[in-house]
This record gives C-alpha cells, sequence and structure tokens, in this order.
C-alpha cells in the first residue's frame, strides 16, 4: 500500500550508470574504433540516444518493442553511422554479445543508493518505472545489494508504451495520487518534464546530462547535481 509520500524513479541513466557499458565498448573493441578515430564513449552515447529515439517512436505509431530488443539491433547501424563502412566486417557477433552481457550487470551511480535510503528513511515510498525489462533492472539493484520490492519496481513493457509519452506515466500516477501528488525523480530531464506536464511533482539531477537547459525544459520543482542532493531537497519541499 503506497503511503502518503512517494518518489518515483527512472532507472537507467538516473540511478544506474553507463560507464560499465563504455568499458565494454571500449575493452572489446576500443582499440578498432580509435584507430578508425572513433572514440568508444561517443559510440555509446550515440548507441543509447539512437535506440531511445527509436525505441519512442516505435511506441507513438503503435509498434512498441522493447528498449533492449531497439538496442541489440541498432548496433550494426551505428557502425555504420559512426563511419565504418563494413559493419559486419569490422565487427562480429561475439563482440556484440560480450557488450550486451555487459549491459545486463551495470551498476548504481555513486549516490544512488544513499539518496533512495534518505526518501525512505523520511517515509517516503519508493518506486521505479523504467523502460527497461523488470529482469534486468531488477538485477542492477539485486547486484548492488539495494532492496527493491518487487511490486514497487514497473516497466513501460507492461502497458506497451514508452516514455515520454504522458499517458505512460498516468496509470502509476492515477493509483499514487489517492495519497497526495507524488513526486518523479530523473536524470534526463526529457523524462522529468514529461512527468510534470502528466501530474507529476518534478524532481531533476544533472548527474548525467550535466547540462539541463531549462530553456528546453522548463524549471523544474527540485533541481541538484547529485543524487543524496536532490532526496535532501525533495525532503525539504514536501
Amino acid at each position: 500500500m503506497p503511503s502518503s509520500k512517494n518518489v518515483v524513479f527512472d532507472i537507467v541513466g538516473t540511478l544506474v550508470s553507463y560507464d560499465v557499458l563504455f568499458d565494454a565498448i571500449d575493452e572489446q573493441m576500443g582499440d578498432r574504433l580509435r584507430a578508425e578515430g572513433i572514440k568508444p564513449t561517443l559510440l555509446g552515447y550515440t548507441w543509447i540516444e539512437v535506440a531511445e529515439r527509436e525505441y519512442t517512436y516505435l511506441s507513438i505509431s503503435g509498434q512498441y518493442r522493447s528498449f533492449v530488443t531497439c538496442f541489440e539491433l541498432l548496433f550494426w547501424r551505428m557502425l555504420h553511422m559512426a563511419g565504418i563502412s563494413e559493419p559486419r566486417r569490422f565487427a562480429t557477433e561475439k563482440d556484440l554479445e560480450f557488450i550486451m552481457k555487459r549491459y545486463g550487470n551495470m551498476g548504481l551511480r555513486p549516490g544512488a543508493a544513499e539518496c533512495v535510503t534518505k526518501l525512505r528513511e523520511a517515509g517516503y515510498t519508493v518506486w521505479a518505472f523504467t523502460a527497461g525489462d523488470l529482469a534486468r533492472v531488477g538485477g542492477y539493484f539485486a547486484n548492488a545489494g539495494l532492496e527493491w520490492p518487487a511490486e514497487n519496481l514497473l516497466s513501460c513493457d507492461t502497458q506497451g508504451i514508452g516514455k515520454p509519452d504522458l499517458r505512460a506515466y498516468q496509470p502509476l500516477l492515477e493509483q499514487l495520487s489517492q495519497h497526495g501528488r507524488p513526486w518523479f525523480a530523473a536524470g534526463h530531464m526529457w523524462d522529468v518534464s514529461a512527468a510534470r506536464c502528466a501530474g507529476y511533482k518534478s524532481a531533476y539531477c544533472s548527474i548525467w546530462e550535466k547540462e539541463p537547459i531549462p530553456e528546453l525544459f522548463g524549471e523544474m520543482d527540485v533541481m541538484a547535481e547529485t543524487l543524496p542532493e536532490m532526496a535532501d531537497k525533495i525532503i525539504a519541499a514536501q
């Protein structure tokens, strides 16, 4: 049963870092990529961003596919767009398998566990609402030793509607709003600004994007540079 104080978190990119993914690309393909003038981290970032776009476009056109499916299948296209003329000669299925396995074992960001603990100790029920699949995202928490009840972990896969479609945020918002207006917290400005439009109170942490760009997305109710600071500001604003 939700309490009167609830915070819904985006997970991948917010509480979970992409560093393991970037390191996997570098470990498996870094020398080959750098020989072509391609930075492994930039390839990884671009791959994530393009996958988010295609995932969203498929969702809004009624052709929902899971994010991890989009991400994996776009690998060869990303190499082509990075300037590799023959991606399937340049890289192998084993390269992709190695990277995807590491992708399934990414870790928490600095301060993530402290952030969640602060909120729980202040009486908040903490929720996860992710575009990722439940097994993989649940594994991130389990591997980090951060307890997360299964009933408080939700995925866009269940509805077949991807964020930032406002309809994606509505079911949990309606459930939690019976107990007071909930917060939505994210490290993606597009995500938290959409949640704000849907009706949540908004909390943004710049730990991932660095530049909030309020000129594009607007000002959020809470803005912070670290996850623990964001928790403190949410608690203070209640």
